[in-house]
């Protein structure tokens, strides 16, 4: 039994016991090939969320500080994440978002299930920030298609992305994934920067419309820094 699947088997149903998850749309990831899940990202919590709600293994970049800790705690919280399909990559260095890139890149090619924040951070004010095309470029090197999807309600059950969830007072998560989106007819135009941003945009359009957020045309960094 992988890892994957004896935390599905212990937290899966505590997850729902506790965080009562409503899934919409689950079906709409394909049950085989390469697939890049792209959503929302309000809180810490939606990465370990999203790969226990579907069915197939989600796999994702994470900041490698997450498995460095050599403490017990360290190696534990290093277990769980590598479990549940994180993996860890120095995106701080110059070459962080090759790096990044590149990953994704391995995973779909292998026909895995690839899972990215388009945004590049949680949102600091929950509204949808300007998506990043790191997206687009990977969905036109590998044709793969792009599932969108929203998290809703997580930035309540832990407020500022730190801390223990909050569970109870009619707070209610809901994961809701859209139609896959095809972007065959881009096929060989990855250096485009306008084909680039045209991918980009459509996807984040959907993402806003399945998480009703309000979006903001800048990148997230940006308003963070302000």
């Amino acid at each position: 039994m992988s890892r994957f699947v004896l935390l599905k088997v212990l937290l899966g149903p505590l997850l729902k016991l506790l965080l009562r998850p409503r899934v919409e749309g689950l079906e709409r990831i394909p049950g085989q090939g390469p697939v890049i899940l792209a959503g929302n990202h309000l809180t810490f919590i939606d990465s370990v969320i999203l790969p226990l709600v579907c069915d197939r293994q989600v796999f994702f970049i994470g900041k490698d500080e997450y498995v460095k800790g050599r403490s017990l705690k360290g190696r534990v919280m290093a277990w769980f994440f590598t479990a549940v399909g994180m993996i860890p990559v120095d995106r701080d260095g110059g070459r962080g978002g090759v790096a990044a890139l590149m990953t994704g890149r391995r995973v779909l090619e292998r026909g895995d299930v690839f899972g990215i924040y388009p945004e590049g951070t949680r949102s600091p004010d929950g509204r949808l920030y300007r998506g990043r095309t790191g997206i687009a470029r990977l969905t036109l090197m590998t044709g793969a298609p792009v599932v969108p999807f929203a998290m809703i309600g997580t930035d309540r059950v832990q407020p500022g992305g730190r801390g223990l969830p909050k569970l109870g007072g009619g707070r209610r998560i809901t994961v809701r994934f859209g139609q896959p989106l095809d972007f065959s007819r881009y096929e060989g135009m990855d250096r485009d920067r306008y084909v680039l941003r045209a991918v980009t945009d459509e996807v984040m359009t959907e993402v806003m419309r399945l998480s009703g957020q309000e979006y903001v045309d800048m990148y997230a960094t940006k308003a963070r820094a302000a």
